[in-house]
């Protein structure tokens, strides 16, 4: 009875142990691959977004719904390009020197682009929706001023969880008493994840992402079942290769992009406001948490090619320019050519009157020489 008594204090005591015990973490892996693959996305990311503003700024004609979806989108995905030097600098030196403010601005424009670019994509999936799905009835609701007032009424949403999860929380702490480097990014205290973070994290993964996820395969789906109708078939104005090629980039950016990290986001929400316990479990979320990070910042990347499948308006207006820069190239070449054609017959004339000049020349200057001596 007394050994029996002893082994269940024992093991109470033990379990107590392993609970209170903090977990081992190994994450630093995550420093090199940040840098890395933030340099890469900043590149690029830059590159294409710059050339979409040209696009929608200079050379767009035509505007209509999907391309202010678009505009919007660029926005979203230049704010947080802008921010990836810091992040870059950060996670090289780990060390954050910009100030509280700065740190909080980053972490913000971070959930800004991810939530933003998830629904406006959404956006543009139920207004495809709407014109293939419901041509006719759509069509005073398919206007480009209720499009602005539903980009203005997901930038209030996106900020109304973006702001919060920055500039209400501590982002900067020290790292230890003994070293003066500040952290960012990644030092949400388990108070912080237990009393405000984990409602943030659990309000933002609902309306940012499982609704407009929901969404998202329920109008691509519709949009695939009325294709199939014959009476769709019939309608001459809609090219279905162009349509199916559109939904299978739309998707697959969505699901790429932004399934790994917020299945992931919402299992790392729970392990650090301790629903879901155990070292084995934040291990686990730990390592990948930083992978599906990379993957879901390539979203500004991906968006750029969106735009060119999802819009008509936006490919004809790239193709008149290239057809222009090649029409230039042709000229110019043939310019050249012309130009080396006639040089032999140049340098032929030019040589005669070179000889012309030389023999009129003499005469006079021995005249000249002559009058001289006399």
């Amino acid at each position: 009875m007394y050994n029996s008594t002893l082994q269940n204090v024992s093991i109470t005591t033990l379990g107590s142990n392993q609970t209170n015990m903090s977990c081992h973490k190994n994450d630093d892996f995550k420093y090199p691959l940040y840098s890395t693959f933030f340099s890469v996305v900043f590149v690029i990311g830059l590159l294409f977004n710059m050339v979409a503003v040209y696009i929608f700024a200079c050379t767009l004609k035509v505007r209509n719904e999907t391309t202010t979806y678009m505009m919007n989108l660029v926005v979203s995905d230049l704010l947080f390009v802008f921010t990836l030097p810091l992040r870059i600098y950060y996670f090289i030196r780990r060390d954050w020197p910009f100030g509280k403010e700065l740190c909080q601005l980053s972490v913000s424009l971070f959930y800004t682009n991810m939530y933003g670019s998830i629904l406006f994509l959404t956006c543009i999936s139920i207004d495809r929706f709407l014109a293939i799905v419901h041509p006719f009835g759509s069509q005073n609701i398919r206007t480009k001023r209720n499009a602005k007032l539903a980009c203005c009424a997901v930038w209030v949403l996106v900020l109304s969880g973006s702001l919060p999860s920055g500039f209400l929380l501590d982002t900067t702490s020290p790292r230890n008493a003994n070293s003066p480097s500040i952290y960012c990014f990644e030092n949400f205290s388990k108070k912080q994840w237990q009393s405000k973070l984990s409602k943030v994290v659990m309000f933002i993964e609902t309306v940012g992402f499982l609704i407009p996820l929901i969404l998202n395969v329920f109008c691509s789906i519709s949009v695939l079942q009325t294709l199939r109708k014959p009476q769709t078939v019939s309608r001459g104005h809609l090219n279905k290769t162009k349509i199916l090629r559109m939904i299978a980039v739309h998707l697959f950016t969505f699901c790429f992009c932004f399934i790994p990290y917020n299945v992931n986001l919402i299992f790392y929400a729970m392990v650090r406001s301790k629903v879901l316990k155990g070292c084995y479990a934040e291990s686990v979320v730990r390592t990948i948490y930083p992978v599906a990070l990379c993957i879901a910042v390539t979203n500004c990347c991906f968006d750029p090619v969106i735009y060119y499948f999802t819009s008509e308006t936006i490919q004809n207006s790239i193709k008149r320019k290239s057809m222009k820069l090649h029409n230039g190239i042709h000229i110019l070449e043939r310019l050249q050519t012309d130009s080396a054609q006639s040089s032999p017959i140049t340098t032929i004339t030019a040589q005669n009157h070179s000889k012309d000049t030389v023999v009129t020349k003499d005469p006079s200057t021995r005249q000249h020489g002559l009058f001289t001596q006399i």
